[in-house]
């Protein structure tokens, strides 16, 4: 009898504990999360795959109910789903270990009634760069949170990430707040991924001088770069092959002896501490509620030397070197006040990594490269800074855009991962964009009023973009603006390709609605497929083959 309450009161306990484990598994799983699909990488929110059409608040507009009460409207008119918003550390711990989290709170709330989620940017350590948002308490005991040092010894507004004292001081209100917004928000789910910290990089030298820094430097390069580099050496990027191949391919010694003397070492030693860093943050933080968490680089111009940008940060030159030291960061992004938009998201994607584009500059570009980002990339989402400054926006060309793109989210993410959406973008340098999906080639050009002048031609031509989703053998939407689009048989070039159907219309409760069927003139007899660089719509388009 005693044998078998024994084993009874056994198989029970295994049974709770099979119980919890499972619960924690959901409850984690539940959360918002990265998922595979494919070779895509989707954001999941609410059991569902999401696409974030978003827009970055300009960097104290979210201080306040009574500031943000006309953005909101704003907001909305311009089709947003979600909203970047910064959280500030001086304004959560004003006072040491005394955290405030009401403002915070009251503006989730306001997200929620307007049906916002919410990216929140950990404005911690580092603001482009700078350490401008740590609390005055952090600020005035130098001695206890010690500054980065220029090469001439001089400190600058630039806590050091060689400083224990700062880091857990950064840790601490970082896992509060995060603890917080388990409790808080994890029903509600609002907030569905975090950026700790800004735009981390060195300035004005290309590394930190101080004494611990330079202990540092002398000391030998991390085990765990030694061996990242080992496990990944045909697939570096190059730069960082280049400066160790150099060296004779070494693998014990410090950072000059591994790498060669210049600024380019004095970046790789910072870009480690810096990752190292984060990591450890972003650890703590993931501890106390795991959502979603990545880092973002201010790009660096072409030509110009680490210390005369923010350097260090996560940078596509340097993201073998934020990888092994931050084994718990999803993933890194830029952002954009440059114009080669094509050329850096081409380096961000190269070793198989997401994109997601957290900042934008607001300019006349902004749709059309939302739609290439979605379309060509397959990325996370997009998103303008100073979203707040739009005039008009109900009738800006990117509230226009994220009409169409929520229209097609659906679609759009049931098909990533597949080789069957691709994206083009247009501008007067621009043309003949030549892309494949299934059978057949399309070829993209800027869009033609027949009889009329080429609209292309105006010296006034605003970026334009398309992206395409293959949705069947021969049937593909297409949707965006200022595009004509012809047609080849890329498996038997004796076939002719004719337009069987073309209709123009809308997604209604994610069902497809056929508001004009388009013919004759509309399709120049069968040639192409067009929407004019005023309009943006969405075409669904059906081909056939014949001798």
């Amino acid at each position: 009898m005693k044998n078998r309450i024994k084993t009874y009161i056994q198989t029970l306990l295994l049974l709770i504990i099979a119980i919890f484990t499972t619960t924690a598994q959901v409850q984690e799983s539940s959360i918002p999360h990265l998922r595979k699909q494919g070779n895509a990488t989707q954001l999941i929110v609410e059991g569902k795959p999401f696409l974030i059409l978003g827009g970055e608040l300009g960097n104290s507009t979210f201080t306040s109910l009574e500031n943000m009460a006309p953005v909101w409207p704003k907001l909305k008119a311009l089709n947003l789903n979600t909203v970047l918003a910064p959280v500030y550390w001086e304004l959560l711990e004003p006072e040491e270990g005394k955290f405030e989290f009401q403002l915070l709170d009251d503006l989730l709330k306001e997200a929620r009634k307007n049906e916002l989620k919410v990216v929140l940017l950990w404005f911690g350590s580092w603001k482009n760069s700078m350490s401008s948002h740590a609390p005055s308490w952090v600020k005035t005991n130098q001695e206890k949170f010690p500054r980065a040092k220029d090469d001439n010894g001089i400190s600058q507004e630039l806590l050091s990430p060689f400083s224990s004292a700062n880091l857990n001081a950064d840790r601490a209100a970082f896992k509060a707040l995060m603890l917080h917004l388990k409790e808080f928000d994890s029903k509600e789910q609002t907030v569905i991924m975090v950026q700790p910290e800004n735009e981390i990089g060195m300035l004005p030298a290309a590394r930190d001088h101080s004494k611990e820094a330079n202990l540092k430097f002398e000391m030998a390069v991390p085990q765990a770069l030694i061996t990242y580099m080992q496990k990944h050496k045909e697939n570096l990027v190059p730069e960082l092959y280049s400066a160790w191949e150099q060296q004779g391919f070494k693998t014990k010694g410090n950072w000059e002896e591994l790498f060669g003397k210049g600024d380019h070492t004095d970046e790789f030693f910072m870009a480690w501490y810096f990752s190292e860093f984060t990591n450890a943050v972003i650890t703590a933080g993931k501890d106390a509620y795991a959502l979603p968490m990545f880092v973002n680089a201010a790009l660096n111009y072409k030509g110009r030397k680490p210390g005369e940008y923010p350097s260090a940060g996560p940078l596509p030159h340097l993201m073998d070197i934020w990888k092994a030291a931050g084994s718990k960061i999803d993933f890194m992004a830029p952002d954009f006040y440059n114009p080669d938009f094509k050329y850096w998201n081409d380096l961000y994607v190269r070793q198989g990594d997401p994109l997601f584009i957290p900042e934008h500059r607001y300019d006349n570009t902004i749709a059309g490269k939302a739609a290439f980002a979605i379309g060509h990339y397959e990325a996370i989402g997009f998103s303008p800074f100073a979203i707040e400054s739009a005039e008009n926006p109900e009738n800006q060309p990117l509230s226009k855009m994220y009409n169409l793109l929520r229209q097609l989210t659906p679609i759009l993410m049931a098909n990533q991962g597949q080789n069957k959406i691709e994206g083009v973008l247009l501008d007067k340098e621009n043309e003949g964009n030549v892309i494949t999906l299934g059978d057949y080639e399309f070829t993209f050009n800027h869009s033609y009023k027949l009889g009329w002048e080429d609209a292309a031609k105006n010296e006034n031509w605003d970026m334009a973009g398309a992206l395409i989703v293959q949705t069947g053998a021969h049937e593909f939407y297409i949707a965006g603006n200022g595009i004509y689009v012809t047609f080849k048989n890329l498996k038997n070039p004796d076939l002719h390709v004719g337009i069987l159907k073309v209709d123009e219309g809308v997604f209604e409760n994610d069902t497809w609605k056929t508001i004009r069927h388009l013919n004759g003139d509309q399709t120049h007899q069968g040639r192409h497929l067009r929407i004019f660089k005023e309009d943006y719509k969405i075409q669904r388009l059906e081909l056939y083959n014949y001798k």
